[in-house]
């Protein structure tokens, strides 16, 4: 078991179920009903939307076969990937890239970039050069700018933002 443990660590446990249902053949809703469960909970864990919990991964563990914990482990793995990600995530982009003008109001070094993330994005994208927008781009990523400016497309390196009721 340990062996076939290491290759699926810190993949998300419900993706492991899903591919594991789909080679036995076996259908979530039925399988849900078997364990008993709501088959709206089995769906969000292969979707990867929702973790298991001790009671569910037993009732899996037992209803596949599986030593009991089998699933259990694997979600730690998962919870310990993904916490590994959150931590490697730098608290702001290089500030070196920004331009002092761009900031000056205000001491770039004590911007809490998590908070006030929206001021941050409107004033780089409205006044800030490409440089400065793809350091925020790398930062905070392209769904938190679209969210923020009303973007529906950010290409490559060159940004454009749109006005909110203007079309181009």
């Amino acid at each position: 078991m340990e062996e076939t443990l290491k290759k699926f660590k810190g993949i998300h446990p419900g993706l492991i179920l899903d591919r594991e249902l789909k080679r036995r053949k076996i259908r979530k809703g039925p399988f849900a009903l078997s364990l008993p469960e709501y088959p709206q909970t089995i769906s969000a864990i292969t979707k990867g939307k929702r973790s298991l919990t001790p009671e569910i991964s037993l009732k899996i563990d037992r209803a596949l076969g599986y030593e009991d914990g089998t699933m259990l482990v694997l979600q730690a793995y998962w919870a310990i990937t993904q916490e590994k990600i959150r931590m490697e995530v730098r608290d702001h982009p290089e500030l070196s890239v920004f331009r002092k003008a761009l900031f000056w109001d205000t001491d770039i070094t004590k911007l809490d970039w998590a908070a006030q993330y929206k001021a941050i994005i409107q004033r780089v994208f409205e006044r800030g050069n490409e440089a400065e927008k793809e350091a925020i781009l790398q930062y905070y990523g392209s769904d938190k700018i679209r969210e923020v400016t009303g973007e529906s497309e950010l290409g490559g390196n060159r940004i454009t933002v749109e006005k909110p009721g203007r079309k181009s």
